[in-house]
């Protein structure tokens, strides 16, 4: 995959079909499970805002938000004030809570933040930071596909309709030379929108052959009796793509400075922290998809997933770009103008306080820094 050209004209189709929604009383997300993970430390000093309210998915390439909350790494960087958790299903109902603030903060996919942010004009969203590369692969039922070649004419579940996976699956198809409506999934593969949570109970059927999916998805079918054939960080220089950004509204990165650069902080130092402690890392995501989604992980599972997967604050912005050129070839997306997507100011705050590298925002960033 080569870097993709800048993107200049404004733009674009939603083509997103939003996955089932973990209901709150608000009507987006489902507040994560265990206050005492957010409990404030007494007498600790309150920022510029008294709470902010985070989303993210119960799903491993949201790990950095999971360990962050679970272990208080997130909160000890608030001080006094207190983050409100809230996890979701799907990136377009992460993206509605956002544009309608029942989120401050969220973790989430490249093509949702795209689409969030073309949809507005650029006018709610920016993506402040990277967390998660991999986490993505093409798994087969070995009896039926026993080569790349081989997928030709097969039935391939996808999550859903112009997701991150979705793109990703009709790009390497294109690549190959073969043809698929994208709107529809017919042509010379069937791309089968499936949920992730139904996806292993559609492959035991039989109902499909394979899946390109995230983990742990991937790793669920492998248990079942499929075999990895693609890994799709090998489709990608270095083999790091971005699989989870980390954005925020604009109102609230302008009225609260402080608290953004508070989270992003948290992000950075859980970052360090899963990196330095796998296992114990492994363990505090396992505890967390347990306190939220109300069932850990068995090892066969996690363990595979889990070492797929790379935490970084790099939001790895020549990767979105592309991923987004990947959705216009797809026609999935009009042409659409990223630039001002990024403010990474804050987190390069945070980096050379630490004695960092800055990131790079692959010249599409705003040049009105907020830090």
């Amino acid at each position: 995959m080569s870097a993709a050209r800048p993107l200049t004209t404004l733009r674009t189709i939603a083509v997103v079909v939003a996955l089932p929604l973990l209901l709150s009383a608000c009507g987006y997300g489902s507040d994560a499970a265990d206050d005492k993970r957010t409990e404030v430390a007494a007498g600790a000093e309150k920022l510029s805002a008294d709470e902010v309210k985070i989303g993210y998915f119960p799903n491993l390439t949201h790990a950095t938000a999971l360990v962050g909350v679970q272990e208080g790494l997130l909160q000890k960087e608030l001080g006094g004030t207190r983050i409100k958790p809230s996890t979701f299903n799907a990136g377009p109902s992460e993206i509605e809570a956002l544009n309608a603030g029942s989120i401050d903060i969220g973790w989430i996919g490249p093509s949702p933040a795209i689409n969030g942010y073309t949809k507005s004009d650029g006018k709610n969203l920016r993506i402040i930071s990277g967390s998660a590369s991999g986490g993505v692969k093409l798994v087969v039922n070995p009896d039926r596909i026993k080569s790349l070649d081989d997928v030709k004419g097969k039935r391939i579940a996808t999550p859903q309709l112009g997701n991150t996976q979705d793109v990703a699956f009709l790009n390497w198809i294109a690549e190959k030379g073969w043809k698929v409506d994208a709107q529809s999934g017919k042509g010379d593969v069937s791309v089968v929108r499936t949920d992730n949570k139904i996806t292993p109970d559609a492959y035991k059927s039989g109902s499909i052959d394979g899946a390109w999916v995230p983990e742990p998805t991937a790793s669920k079918l492998v248990a079942e009796g499929a075999e990895p054939l693609l890994d799709e960080a090998d489709l990608w220089p270095g083999k790091k793509f971005v699989i989870t950004n980390i954005i925020v509204r604009q109102e609230f990165l302008k009225e609260h400075p402080d608290v953004v650069e508070a989270v992003l902080r948290g992000s950075v130092r859980t970052n360090e922290w899963i990196n330095a402690n796998p296992d114990e890392a492994k363990a505090s995501a396992n505890a967390a998809l347990k306190a939220e989604a109300g069932k850990a992980l068995p090892a066969e599972i996690i363990d595979p997933a889990w070492k797929s997967i790379t935490f970084l604050d790099d939001p790895l912005a020549s990767t979105l770009d592309s991923q987004a050129e990947h959705a216009v070839k797809a026609g999935l997306l009009e042409q659409p103008d990223l630039e001002g997507i990024y403010d990474l100011a804050p987190l390069n705050k945070v980096l050379e306080a630490d004695g960092k590298d800055r990131v790079d925002d692959a010249g599409l960033g705003t040049e009105q820094p907020n830090s």
